[in-house]
């Protein structure tokens, strides 16, 4: 105990002795989780729409007011031709065109029906999808606005409605920082819990203080444990800033127990900095070692489900993220944030990490014998 208190010692001295440490570990993470989910959202917002009125009636200009009215659409310069509008999507100007065709009341009166043409910039297929999603609901309440004003009170009698109450769990107000804040956190947590231990023995390698510690009477798992704790705790202290940060900043507050977090994160720590010292023991230079890290973070990051639902995802990506700490880490995290699981529910999640973990650490504690 007495080796590993002087390891620890020795790790915690060499971590605080560089300022450039201190704030890639502790004030990096806080400062990308306030400005990212600001910067980055899937809210599809400012989708410019071009009207080619060749009617210009009063149910023309009703339409073009009920779609500048939503929240979601912007106005792009007018345009008296579909060739006109067509160059404004070519210039980026536009990403809609909704064109009324000539008579267009004069036919939705006396027909009862008419069409009108839409054409979308489908470049961005995320943006397309959605606009077009949201136009098409407008133009469906634009045209029950009609039929309703068609009705001549009295003279019918009233039709059978069905009324829809929707009720969201969860996320009762669909907000964007409520899903994805608790992603972001695992996600730069894992970022540097990752970067972090693949560079820890490395670095002993390259100033060539490892020989040093080699000839020592110090156990293999002892000098593992001092690689690992300290990163493990400053760990614990970004995670808990990062709730810190949530709560003042965007308002969120777990539904479920914050101890149950801790505990999870405990044993998940364990398993990502001891995948990050696997890493590190098979690296010569930390420069191989942060390419490697890198390799791993980024894949398993956009297979863990914080950015896509797994459910859409191949057969052979489900597989990867089941074997990814980082996607049970993902789905714990909204599970006890938003839905307030207990214990009981995240424990196959639990199970998997903590097996992680043992076989992690495990290899590295014997490819580190093997490299001394």
């Amino acid at each position: 105990m007495r080796t590993l208190k002087f390891l620890l010692q020795k790790e915690f001295k060499q971590i605080f002795r560089s300022k450039a440490i201190i704030f890639s570990i502790v004030f990096g993470p806080v400062i990308q989780l306030i400005l990212l989910p600001l910067a980055a959202n899937y809210e599809v917002k400012n989708i410019y729409v071009a009207f080619v009125d060749h009617d210009h009636s009063s149910y023309s200009q009703k339409l073009m007011q009920k779609v500048y009215s939503s929240i979601y659409f912007k106005a792009s310069p007018y345009s008296a031709s579909y060739e006109e509008a067509a160059k404004l999507i070519e210039q980026n100007k536009a990403d809609i065109i909704v064109e009324i065709p000539q008579n267009f009341e004069t036919n939705l009166v006396r027909e009862g029906h008419e069409k009108i043409f839409l054409a979308v910039n489908a470049i961005n297929g995320t943006k397309a999808g959605v606009g077009s999603g949201y136009l098409g609901a407008i133009l469906r309440d634009f045209n029950q606005d009609i039929q309703m004003q068609w009705k001549q009170p009295g003279r019918f009698s009233e039709a059978q409605t069905i009324d829809v109450v929707t009720n969201n769990w969860y996320n009762p107000f669909m907000s964007y920082f409520l899903f994805m804040v608790p992603g972001l956190m695992v996600s730069l947590l894992t970022g540097i819990g990752a970067f972090s231990a693949s560079l820890n023995i490395v670095k002993e390698k390259e100033i060539g203080t490892i020989e040093q510690i080699n000839v020592t009477p110090i156990k293999k798992y002892h000098f593992i444990l001092g690689k690992l704790i300290p990163y493990w705790v400053l760990g614990m202290i970004v995670f808990s800033i990062g709730l810190i940060v949530s709560r003042f900043i965007y308002g969120i507050i777990p539904v479920g127990s914050i101890p149950l977090l801790y505990s999870f994160l405990a044993v998940y720590l364990v398993t990502l900095l001891g995948a990050g010292l696997l890493i590190s023991t098979y690296s010569d230079t930390q420069q191989q070692a942060i390419s490697v890290a890198f390799f791993f973070v980024l894949i398993f990051n956009f297979i863990s489900g914080i950015f896509t639902p797994i459910d859409s995802m191949p057969e052979w990506a489900k597989g990867l993220a089941y074997i990814s700490p980082i996607s049970h880490f993902a789905q714990v995290m909204r599970m006890v944030v938003l839905k307030g699981s207990t214990f009981h529910d995240i424990l196959p999640h639990l199970a998997a990490v903590f097996g992680l973990g043992v076989i992690l650490n495990t290899w590295a504690v014997i490819n580190y014998r093997k490299t001394t």
